[in-house]
């Protein structure tokens, strides 16, 4: 009788062939991640530099349309952002703004939105928001006074309107500064001395990332800083009538507070603001409050500097998850990605409009 011939077993792989065979595999796979993560980011990139051009458009069409770029108001009051709804596709929001009523209600810290603007602060507008930023793009807050608060949500926002350089008095958006916005500005593109394509009218930032801290003197967040510095005690909110606050202490110059010295005033405050007590950077597009909606050229992009807030005013930077540098729209209408090693005073300048400052080689 013949018998299967077993002589010749079926070919297999052996261990070493297979631990081959996944380490191979594991090489190629470590050397094509880093591909795909950088086709990504440019991805992101490339988005987040057509919000600023749609933004830009928006500008010019609401200047074209009230002979004026939009203005931003006090804490109580809504944003340049929220003006320009109609010109980025948001007309149905905007026909749901009241703009005689005041956008936030109540006193002192126990300031509270606007009921007849609950759920329009919950909006999320997804060309306010830079895709490569990981921050919340809504944040919870609970305000009002103790024993009757309420927990309220708000839409978050990238991209800030320029108050202008920043530098003598000029980051207090309450009074005329050398920017584009300030409060109840009239600025038309024809204000532009410096002309258009040299003078910022935006730029991007990092969103808060929801959750405030205390951190020792000097110890500061991971950067790009998805927190702001509260540095208002040892200042006073008076000063002269041009603008400015006065340094009474904390690091903070004695006398009007101009051009300080940030990372010598940062090493002296601990209290970091993300969104969670109802300050934060890049908080609310809706509400016209300077930590919110805008920006001015004092810190360059990325800045080792944090971004400091004071009565409500400040000190903030553009900044970003793009590696090295931040985006930042001119006033006519071109965007320009803005190196971490900018030079400052050109930086500064290029905030300004009007200054006749020299910005070459930017």
């Amino acid at each position: 009788m013949l018998t299967p011939d077993h002589s010749h077993s079926r070919p297999a792989f052996t261990l070493i062939e297979l631990l081959v065979v996944i380490a191979i595999i594991a090489t190629l796979v470590a050397l094509l991640l880093p591909a795909v993560q950088q086709a990504r980011e440019a991805a992101r990139r490339s988005t987040c530099s057509n919000n600023l051009k749609q933004l830009g458009l928006a500008l010019h069409n609401y200047e074209s349309t009230f002979s004026a770029l939009p203005f931003t108001g006090v804490a109580s009051s809504f944003s340049p952002q929220a003006r320009i709804l109609p010109y980025i596709e948001q007309g149905n929001l905007f026909d749901n703004i009241n703009f005689s009523l005041p956008v936030y209600t109540g006193t002192g810290g126990n300031t509270v939105p606007n009921p007849a603007f609950v759920n329009l602060f919950k909006e999320v507008i997804p060309v306010l928001q830079c895709p490569s930023d990981s921050g919340p793009t809504q944040y919870t807050a609970t305000l009002g006074p103790t024993g009757s608060q309420t927990e309220y949500t708000f839409g978050a926002i990238n991209y800030m309107c320029s108050n202008g350089s920043g530098t003598n008095t000029y980051y207090d958006d309450r009074y005329r500064t050398d920017g584009p916005f300030y409060q109840n500005s009239s600025v038309r593109f024809k204000d532009f001395t410096d002309g258009l394509s040299n003078s910022v009218v935006m730029t991007e930032a990092v969103r808060g990332d929801g959750v405030d801290a205390t951190l020792p003197s000097g110890t500061f967040p991971k950067q790009p800083y998805s927190k702001i510095l509260a540095g208002t005690s040892g200042t006073s909110g008076s000063g002269p009538s041009t603008g400015g606050y006065m340094g009474t202490g904390g690091g903070w110059p004695s006398g009007v507070i101009s051009n300080p010295d940030l990372l010598s005033v940062a090493n002296s405050y601990t209290s970091w603001r993300a969104g969670q007590a109802g300050t934060g950077r890049g908080m609310s597009w809706l509400r016209a409050l300077s930590a919110n909606v805008l920006t001015n050229g004092y810190n360059t992009p990325n800045s080792k500097s944090p971004d400091i807030t004071l009565h409500g005013s400040g000190f903030y930077g553009p900044r970003s998850y793009h590696s090295g540098g931040a985006q930042t729209l001119f006033a006519d209408g071109s965007v320009h990605f803005f190196s971490n090693s900018i030079d400052t005073n050109i930086h500064r300048a290029l905030h300004s409009i009007a200054g006749s400052e020299v910005t070459n080689n930017y």
